[in-house]
Parts: structure tokens; sequence; C-alpha cells
């Protein structure tokens, strides 16, 4: 059409600013699969494609500035700076991915051909780095700035977002018809000469080498159905990695650490595309890295994705003891040092593990934490121990990832039996199986019994080093004290960053803000403490979680360990001692995984005796800590301890006792600051505190179905009985996916449901069942601290945590309402929270109304009115039926054992909630109205309109008579005095935010005007 040549005609235009205005319109277009398949878009695609590829490539800058570039007169008027045009060149990229896999799946002979001409004509030129440009003066090698890297640069993200793309019956082997077999005849030489071209490129200088190396990299898509060039490849990227400097120094510039770093990358990107095409090289690749391992020049990083590539490798062994064989030999050196006497010494006590890590000398000695050989010591010795646990968890959760991706979905079970789904199900691996029986999936099972008790034993010591007594103990030394403090990167992340701030150790970044004046990079161990102390304890508990996700933890032969185990982990002054962000990393890492992945004919003997104590603690953290500023509204007590005042702080402890000392230890979430400013040291509070209840409110959301995996699987099943309703709807994802080459069934997201699924699913149907019903009805101490916990969470002032608890108190409604006990902290607990978070108005619930009023609207329901919902509070009220035996009392629901069709009610109507409303100020008569009006118009917008009502009238009466500690919202903010209707403006055409108003008035004022470029000029 004249509208698309048009648009296509612009792609000529040398501002990128014209091409990127078009992207989400041609994304729009290939994204429609009614517009693809008139082919009207093919004859505009090539342009399309060859103008984008050339607006990704970088402009140098420092040619706009000296004026070097052509259109340096236009460019400048496209941007601002080089800052504006970074971040326009990021969203443009990443923009562009979807289009060049989207019309390389369309059009891949024309992507194919553009790409292949590209990379010859840009080899071509720069095959030795030509011009040379831009060099480093000590070596004469090119920069990242020279003409060449810069070009090559510009190619890898076409080059692998068009491999990916392409559709399969492009380059594998199979029969198909007459068009595409033609497509494929010209399209796989040029594929071929590509490969061939990238392979034998042998660059001398080290950027180059960077370069190649993301060409190699993206070849992992084509190497899946043409390996021929695969050994080469990857054995090219393994000479890099013990590439060095020219000439050479003692220390590692930090461009060769980049290419190494990168290879390794890539290394383990190809193993984990194309690991089974590189088992017949496995011996040799072996023998390489064991060459690369043993010269000792390498870093921990670079150790660690060797040991990646290998064991992503060895997981495509068929043999499963030869695999199980070769992935132990691999990580033998992390599990023999783990055991060697030196590491195991040092973590027989908090008083070993201090002297290992060159605390206990600071006491006593100040100065030697500055000593460079003692730091080289302490460090070395701290990297044998961090890196031996980073590589079993890097391998480990490789191999995890390939016995997932086995035919069986990783279930230990010889074969997969079809599935009556008008039964019962029984599965036999939903309980205790071997670790032999695992092993047959995942090569890594057989060493846990080796790593387990010394995982624990670190995690112990650990723990032990926050106590409060040795808290108090180091607090007061005026060296010793930084271990406690948070990192430089986390005080990083605790402030609120723009594009001008380059990172920790950028201008404006906080390195040297937490020691004043020292960071991680000096020779120093004061700031590396705090940063060991992180790794080391997220690392422990990955290795935990991983430990749960192999299900290794519930396998017979570790039931000795299970008691030390349970011990560690749900230690009483562990527990207590936890600051806020170690608690956040212990749930999302450890406990959230162990929900997940315990079989539920194991609920009782392994979770009990963990989730019991973990949400009893639970509940009393989240009331210290959130308690003060309900109360108050005030966030003095919650600011953290810095170095002013630590050691008053420590000595407080002998005064006060540990459990006063504690209540305020939540209240500033754990945190010692060290010299942070105060600003800033507020924010990590902060920051720490409602990521707590956040995480909390996230895993309870994923354990009960509500996101994540399991809600998926719902949504499959829904999905399914759907199709089956309507046979004509498709089987096929989501009709916008911009790549659809899915053959065969897919999952709700749109994503390749595979054999295994439908068997996994039902493994998970059946968790996600059990698991409610336990954590609800089997265990008092469990049930009773968790229903609390929400609750609580409801009235905390953070909108994203009670937003998610809305929908978990709903499914706690689903499976509860209906018995006896609950009634009275559901009807009268949770219903006033409910209640007070919507009448006293707070500023922080805007937006959260509707949700708390659908809570509300639950709890009235099912156990006043006899009325239940559909699952999630959706839907009207589906009234019950009085019971001809007791006019008093209703009906049970049929869905009463199956909180996932909407759940039971309470038979006997209860007075709590009617209570509550009588004590707000509600009358007896305006209750019976409001009950007539919920009876009779049983929709859910009636029946929360009618509420909202009621709720408005009691609000306006106690406004001035309630007084609240935090801010109420106004009148227009509110809901319940907002009388605009719900009309949504349209949104402007181009977003214009006060940041980039103020920007461009800064532009503007501090640079003299300019004239317009004319209209002529605007286009070649």
């Amino acid at each position: 059409s004249n509208y698309l040549r048009l648009l296509s005609e612009m792609m000529s235009h040398q501002s990128g600013v014209i091409c990127g205005e078009q992207i989400n319109t041609w994304v729009g277009l290939l994204r429609d699969p009614a517009i693809v398949r008139t082919k009207v878009l093919s004859p505009h695609l090539g342009r399309v494609l060859t103008a984008y590829m050339n607006h990704i490539v970088k402009v140098n800058w420092d040619d706009i500035y000296e004026q070097e570039h052509p259109y340096s007169a236009l460019i400048e008027e496209s941007w601002d700076d080089n800052d504006d045009y970074n971040e326009w060149l990021g969203n443009m990229r990443s923009k562009a991915s979807q289009l060049f896999r989207a019309i390389a799946n369309m059009e891949p002979e024309i992507s194919v051909t553009i790409v292949h001409s590209k990379l010859r004509t840009m080899l071509n030129a720069h095959y030795n780095g030509e011009p040379r440009d831009r060099l480093n003066l000590a070596n004469n090698e090119l920069t990242v700035k020279s003409t060449a890297c810069i070009q090559i640069e510009g190619a890898t993200q076409p080059l692998d977002n068009i491999l990916s793309g392409m559709p399969s019956w492009v380059i594998d082997n199979g029969s198909y018809d007459e068009k595409r077999m033609k497509i494929r005849s010209i399209v796989q030489p040029l594929l071929s000469e590509l490969a061939k071209m990238i392979v034998s490129w042998t660059p001398s200088d080290l950027w180059l080498k960077f370069r190649r190396t993301t060409l190699l990299e993206a070849l992992k898509h084509y190497w899946k159905y043409e390996p021929s060039t695969l050994p080469q490849g990857v054995d090219s990227i393994l000479t890099y990695l013990s590439t060095k400097d020219n000439p050479p120094r003692e220390e590692l510039s930090d461009d060769v650490i980049s290419l190494r770093k990168k290879c390794g990358v890539s290394l383990v990107a190809v193993s984990k595309e194309v690991p089974h095409l590189l088992v017949p090289w496995l011996a040799q690749l072996s023998d390489s890295a064991k060459t690369l391992l043993s010269s000792g020049d390498l870093s921990p990083t670079n150790e660690m994705h060797l040991y990646e590539f290998l064991s992503c490798v060895a997981t495509a062994v068929e043999n499963p003891v030869d695999r199980s064989n070769f992935v132990a030999d691999v990580v033998s050196n992390s599990i023999q040092k783990i055991a060697s006497q030196s590491i195991q010494r040092s973590i027989q006590s908090p008083e070993n593990f201090l002297a290992f890590l060159g605390i206990a000398q600071a006491g006593t000695d100040p100065s030697c934490v500055a000593n460079p050989e003692f730091v080289r010591k302490v460090t070395a010795d701290f990297s044998s121990l961090f890196s031996s646990l980073n590589q079993l968890l890097s391998v480990g959760k490789r191999c995890h990832e390939a016995a997932r991706k086995r035919a069986n979905g990783g279930l230990p079970v010889e074969r997969l039996t079809d599935i009556d789904e008008s039964a019962a199900q029984n599965f036999p691996d939903e309980g205790p199986v071997s670790i032999s029986d695992l092993a047959m999936n995942d090569p890594f099972v057989p060493l846990w019994p080796k790593i387990l008790p010394t995982l624990l034993q670190v995690l112990d010591v650990a723990f032990q080093v926050w106590h409060p007594e040795c808290q108090a103990v180091l607090l007061r030394n005026s060296t010793q004290r930084y271990v406690l403090a948070i990192s430089d990167d986390e005080a990083f992340l605790a402030t609120k960053q723009d594009s001008t701030v380059k990172g920790v150790f950028g201008k404006g970044g906080t390195a040297g803000s937490i020691v004043s004046g020292i960071d991680r990079r000096d020779l120093n161990l004061k700031p590396r403490w705090s940063g060991w102390f992180n790794e080391l304890r997220n690392t422990c508990f990955q290795l935990l979680g991983l430990l749960c996700v192999q299900r290794v933890l519930y396998a017979p032969e570790m039931s000795s360990l299970y008691p030390r185990f349970a011990a560690v982990m749900t230690n009483p002054n562990h527990l207590q001692s936890l600051e806020h962000r170690h608690l956040t990393q212990y749930l999302k890492q450890f406990i959230e995984m162990m929900m997940m992945s315990c079989p539920a004919t194991m609920y009782q003997t392994h979770l009990t005796a963990i989730l019991g104590p973990v949400f009893e603690h639970l509940q009393l953290r989240f009331q210290y800590t959130w308690g003060p500023i309900i109360a108050t509204g005030q966030v003095e007590q919650s600011r953290p301890i810095t170095s002013d005042n630590c050691a008053q702080v420590a000595d407080q402890l002998a005064g006060i006792g540990a459990k006063s000392w504690l209540k305020a230890y939540y209240q500033r979430s754990g945190l010692f600051v060290g010299d942070l400013d105060s600003v800033t040291a507020e924010a990590a509070s902060e920051k720490a505190r409602v990521e707590l209840t956040r995480t909390f409110a996230d895993m309870m959301q994923t354990t009960l179905a509500l996101k994540g995996v399991w809600a998926l699987v719902l949504a499959n099943k829904a999905k399914e009985e759907a199709f089956k309703k309507n046979v004509a709807k498709s089987t096929r994802g989501p009709k916008s996916r911009v790549v659809n080459d899915n053959k065969g069934p897919s999952n709700a997201d749109g994503t390749k449901r595979t054999v295994a699924q439908r068997h996994i699913d039902s493994r998970f149907l059946n968790r996600i069942d059990k698991l409610c019903h336990f954590l609800l009805l089997e265990n008092e101490q469990i049930a009773g601290y968790l229903v609390l916990t929400v609750i609580q969470c409801l009235e905390y002032p953070d909108a994203y945590t009670c937003r998610r608890c809305t929908r978990v108190v709903h499914r706690i409604l689903e499976a509860v309402a209906w018995v006896e006990r609950y009634t009275e902290i559901l009807g009268s607990r949770l219903f006033s929270v409910a209640i007070k978070t919507i009448v006293t108005e707070p500023k922080w619930a805007v937006g959260t109304e509707w949700d708390v009023i659908n809570v509300i609207r639950d709890i009235y329901d099912r156990l006043v009115l006899g009325q239940y919902l559909l699952p999630g509070g959706q839907g009207p009220g589906l009234q019950q039926n009085k019971d001809p035996s007791n006019p008093t009392r209703f009906e049970q629901t049929k869905v009463v054992n199956n909180p996932l069709q909407g759940g039971g009610i309470s038979v006997a109507p209860s007075d709590a909630p009617r209570r509550v409303l009588f004590e707000i100020g509600m009358s007896e008569q305006a209750i019976i109205e409001l009950e007539q009006k919920l009876t009779t118009k049983r929709s859910a917008k009636d029946q929360k309109d009618a509420l909202k009502d009621v709720l408005r009238v009691v609000a306006e009466r106690i406004k001035h008579s309630v007084g609240s500690s935090l801010e109420r919202a106004s009148e227009n903010e509110g809901l319940l005095h907002n009388t605009k209707s719900g009309v949504i403006e349209a949104l402007p055409e181009k977003l214009v935010t006060h940041s980039m108003v103020k920007k461009r008035e800064g532009a503007l004022s501090s640079q003299p005007d300019k004239n317009e470029i004319a209209a002529s000029h605007l286009f070649g």
C-alpha cells in the first residue's frame, strides 16, 4: 500500500529518531497474524531491516563533539547529549530485538541475505581492525571506541535475533512443501558461509577477540541444526580464556578481565543450547578445561564458568552412572576444599570463623586490615571457601535445569503412564524417593551427603556472628563493627538513582560511603567483610533451595541429617538475630522453595518442623517492625544505627535485656550503616522493611497458587476446560506473540507445553490442594500465626503488600470460612482491620480501596449472609438455601472442600461482623438495610457499591473524632468521597515526564539558540 511504502521510504532518513518513532508500528503490524498472512509487508521488510540494523550501530559521540561525523548537526538536534542518546539507543535496541525476530520468522530469506551481506562487508572492511583509529597508545591495539569495534558490535544483536527468530524448517533436514524447500536451498548455503566466515576469522587485537566471541555465541542457534563448525568455535572461546595483556603485566587489565568473563558466559550459553552435540568431544573439552584450571591463572568467576560449561555438557551424557561420575569429577576440587582441615577448623566456632576472616586479629591489631600481605592471605582464604560453594551452586543449578528438560520432565519415574483425570490420582513419586532414583535424571544429587554437613555448619557460624551478644562486642570496636554493616552496593540500591549515576563506583555512587573513603577495591578488609558475609549467606540459602527443588532433602538417605538441618534453620536465636535483609533472602531462596518442592505426603514430617517456628517468628517481627509506625506515624525509631551511636546501642543490651533490644533492632530493620549519610540510611531502612513484607506477601501468593508456576497450572486447567466447552478454540498460544513457531499444545502464557508437562501439572494440582489444606487446617501453630500475619499486613502502610494480601485473604476465606474455630478471627479481627483501612482513608491505601472492600464483601457474604463467591472474590454472591431442618442455618456449598471452586460458608450466621459495624457507629436498622441490599442485589458491583456507601457515612462521622497517625487521603484522592466518573482520558501521543521537561529546559538555558535545519536537509 502507499502508506506502507511511505513508511519504508522514510527509513532513508539519517536521524535515528525518525526511524525510532516507527518501530512500534512495524512491531505491531508483524504481531498481527491476519496482516502477516496477506504478505503485504514483505516488499518493505528488506528496507526496514536494513535501516534498523544501521541505526543500532552506536554513534561515537567524540565524532559529534569534533564535528567529524557527516551528520553531526542533525544528530545534535536529535539528542541533547551523549547520555540522552545512550538512553534512546538502549530503548531502541530493546524494541529492535522483537522486530528482528519477527522479520526473521516471517521472511527468513530476506533476513539471512541482508545479515550475510552486512557481516561479509563488515569483516572485509575491518578484518584487521581497519582503519585502526583511536588506538591504545601503550600497545597500539584497538580500543572499545575504535571504528572497527563499534561496527562489529552493532552487527551482533541483529545476527543473534535473526538466527533465534528463524523458523526451524529453514535449517533442519525435514521434508516440506516446494516453496519452503526452495527458500531453504537459498538460505542454508548463506548460513554455512556466514558461520565459516566468523569461525575462520582470527583477529589479534583484544577487542576484536571480544567482538568475535559475541558473534560465535550468536551461532549457537545455527549450531543446533548444523554443528560442523561447532568444535572449532568452542575451541576458539576456550583459547581466549587464557588471554593475557600485551605487553604482559603483573595484574590483568580490565579489558582482559572483560574478555575472559565474556568467554566464560559464552561457553555456558553455547553448552546450554547444544550440550548433546558437544558430548562426542567431552574428553577433549575436559582436558582443555583441566589445563586451564591447573594453570592457576583463572579468576574464580572464570573457574565457575568452566565448571558450568562442563556440567552442562555432562548432563547430555546418556548413561546416568557415567553422567554422575563425570559431574562428581568436575566438582571434586570444590568438595575437597570445603572438606579440608583448614576450612573445617575455621567453621567449628564463631571465634574460629572470625579469625579465618581476619576479624579477630583486627580486634587486637587494627592496622592489620590494611596490611597488603595479610589482606591478600585473608582474601584468598575466603575465596577458597566461597568459590567452592558458589561453583557447587552453579553446577547444581545447571544439572537441575537439564534434568527438567529431559523427556520425563525430571520426574523420578521410569516412564510416564497415561493420566485418568476422572479418578483420584496416586503418584508413587510423591513421597520419599531415593538418591539413586533421583540421580537417573540429575547427576548432581549424589553429592549432597558430602556437601550438606559443611553447608549447615557454615550457616550456623555465620548466624551466630549476628547474635546480640556477639553484635555487642563487634559494635564497640571501631574496626570490627564494619562486619555488621551493609555494603556499598546495598547502600547504592537504597538510593533513587537516575541515568547520570553510573553504578556504585561512578560519579554520585556510594563507593566509600559505609567505611568513609575506603571501598572494596582498596587493599583493606573493612569494606570487604560486609560483602563477603552477604555473598556467603545468599549462596548458602540458594544451595538449600537447590537441595529442596532437587528433592534430596526428602530422600530416605538424608533422614539422619534432617534433625540437624531443622535445628540450624529454625534455631530461635538464629531467627531472632537475622536482619530484615537476611530474612528476606531466607524466605525467598529457601522457605518458598521448600514449600513448593515438598511432596504432598511429607508435609507433616518435613514442613511442620520448619514452618511453625518461622511463621511464629514472622508474626512477632512484623508486629515490632510496623507497630510504632502505625501507632505514631513517625520513623525516628526506625533509623538505623551508625558509627556515631553503635557503641551506645551495644551498651544498652546489658541494661534492657535481649528481648527489648531485639524489639528496637526490628524497628530499625536490624541495620548498621557505618558512616553512611542520614538520608540514604533512612532509605535503606525503609527499603529493608518494605521488601521483607512484600517478599512474605509474594511467597504466600506463590504457595497458594495465586502467582507463579502453580498459578500457570490452574490457568492451563481453565484453558483446557474452556476448550472442552468450545472445541472451536485452538490450543495455540496468544495470537500476539512475535514468534509463534510452536508445534503442538502450548501453556496459557503461550510457552511450549511439553509431553511431560501434563504429568507435572497433575502432581502440582495435587500439591496446590494439599498445601493449602495443610497450612490452614492441619497445624494450629502454622495456621494461627500465618493468618494473623496476613491480617496484620492489610494495615501496614504499603499498598503493594496490602493489595497482594487481599488476594491471599480471599484464598483463606475460600478454604476455612466454613470452619467454626476461624469464625471469630475472620469475623472480628480480619473484618475490623479491613473496615479500618477503608474508613480511616489513609493516603498510602489510595488505589487499593476496591480490593479491600471486596475482602469486606467476601467476609460478610460468607459469614453472615450464606453466600459464597467465585475464586478470588470474583462474581456475584451465590446464595445458599436455608437448611430445611433448621431455618436459622444455611445449607453448605457443594464445593466446601474445594477452595479453587469457591469454597464454603459459615452455615450458622455469625454476629461478629455485625458487632464490628455496630461498634463503628452503624445502627441496627442501617445494618438490616445493608443486608437487604446485599441479599437482593448480589452482583459484585452492586454489593461493593452498597458497602462503599455505608462506609462513606461512617468515614465522614469519625473523620474528626478518630485520629490517625498516618496521613489521610484528600477527598479527590480517596475512593469514598471521589465523585468523578470513571472516564479514562486518552494518553498524549508522546509521553513527556517532568524530568524530561527540566532536562530540556536546562539544555536550552545553557546553550545559545541554533538555526533550525531546513526541511530540504531532512532527507538524504
